[in-house]
């Protein structure tokens, strides 16, 4: 089961995509982070690795999947037996963007009906994480 939102950012598709598709800024937007262990340095680019230390203790290993800046831009978190994808879409609108959220949890095993519960459970707060950001770039961009 995947979920799927829209939201818009008043901040161009490429300046969106570039700053949530780096890890680094991860823990400044995401509500449920603490911090970013990088895997893999530099840029972000497809294969990139790293894991997200989240407030509760959870550590999920997270892997770029798909990287075309400013266009797309999806991920892949895995933690014991859930695996999350996220996929996120950038189009113009006006002086800002449209983002196009793509959401996926799965739970192995005898759990897995818990994977399409917290998909849709789970779209809401992925939205008010990039609605965060997204007022963190307006900001940065209109000083």
């Amino acid at each position: 089961m995947r979920a799927r939102g829209t939201l818009a950012l008043d901040v161009a598709p490429d300046v969106a995509c570039a700053y949530l598709s780096d890890p680094v800024h991860r823990p400044e937007w995401q509500s449920s982070l603490r911090r970013v262990e990088l895997l893999d340095a530099g840029e972000p680019h497809v294969g990139q690795r790293w894991e997200d230390h989240t407030a509760v203790g959870l550590v999920a290993s997270m892997t770029t999947t798909h990287l075309e800046p400013g266009v797309r831009w999806s991920e892949t978190g895995t933690w014991r037996r859930v695996t999350a994808d996220l996929t996120l879409t950038f189009a113009p609108r006006g002086t800002g963007c449209t983002v196009g959220v793509e959401l996926a949890i799965r739970v192995a095993g005898l759990l897995a009906p818990v994977g399409a519960v917290a998909t849709l459970g789970g779209l809401p707060a992925v939205k008010a994480d990039l609605a965060t950001a997204g007022r963190l770039l307006s900001e940065r961009e209109h000083r």
